[in-house]
């Protein structure tokens, strides 16, 4: 049922979460995670000694306090109450609609127009802030670049590539990434994501759980203007468009 959450809902719930913990620590004193903490030094020690019987309680009740003080935290009170809602309302989606089976024909395959593409290294650092290239002609540079949330939009048509390999490094938290290329220019692209969807030139990767893939166009390796893209992201879709 959870393969129903879009991206960007994701994001929303893992973006409040870190408020909520951010909160937590400048206004309530740090709150239950001192708490939990202390309970992990409980734990440790208790482990150690666990051969002996009062090892044995101090690593119990550092159980204890621990899933009692993770549980009082707001964060992970926000998260619990998110799912049970998420849960309701998809239930509810789902005794309307009912399911649909798409039938696979003998001899049909997806059609893939062209694997793969990315770019870039134009960007500044931002934690937070959406980014995108030039709307007008701009200098190509080297992109190598990490954020926290946002969205990164590269444009490789507004440019003239080098007649060598183009490097766009992207590692990311939470945000969608979108690469628009040239028919003419060959590309590779290696990309890892714990959450999210994917739609590289064609192929299509609609429930990313801590996955990795990698795609370079048939022409790649004798190119001699290319693009070489590495994305790493928490959570977010990546689109890679011919233009």
């Amino acid at each position: 049922m959870f393969h129903r959450l879009t991206t960007d809902t994701l994001n929303w719930i893992l973006i409040i979460g870190v408020v909520l913990f951010v909160i937590e620590i400048a206004f309530f004193h740090g709150g239950m995670i001192f708490s939990a903490l202390f309970a992990g030094v409980f734990i440790y020690i208790g482990w150690k000694h666990y051969h002996e019987l009062w090892g044995k309680i101090i690593f119990w009740l550092g159980t204890v306090g621990l899933l009692l003080s993770v549980l009082n935290m707001l964060a992970v009170r926000f998260f619990i109450i998110a799912a049970v809602i998420f849960f309701f309302v998809q239930y509810s989606k789902s005794k309307k609609e009912g399911a649909h089976v798409k039938p696979i024909l003998p001899g049909h395959q997806e059609v893939i127009t062209d694997p793969l593409v990315k770019v870039e290294t134009l960007f500044d650092h931002r934690v937070f802030d959406d980014q995108k290239t030039a709307e007008t002609a701009y200098q190509w540079r080297d992109i190598n670049i990490h954020g926290a949330f946002g969205d990164r939009v590269i444009d490789l048509s507004n440019t003239v590539l080098p007649e060598d390999t183009a490097i766009i490094s992207i590692r990311h938290i939470v945000g969608n990434i979108t690469i628009y290329v040239p028919y003419e220019v060959d590309v590779s692209i290696h990309h890892s994501s714990v959450f999210g969807r994917a739609h590289i030139l064609g192929k299509h990767h609609l429930n990313l759980m801590n996955q990795s893939f990698h795609y370079q166009t048939p022409g790649y390796d004798q190119a001699r203007t290319r693009v070489k893209v590495v994305t790493s992201i928490l959570s977010g879709d990546i689109e890679v468009t011919r233009i």
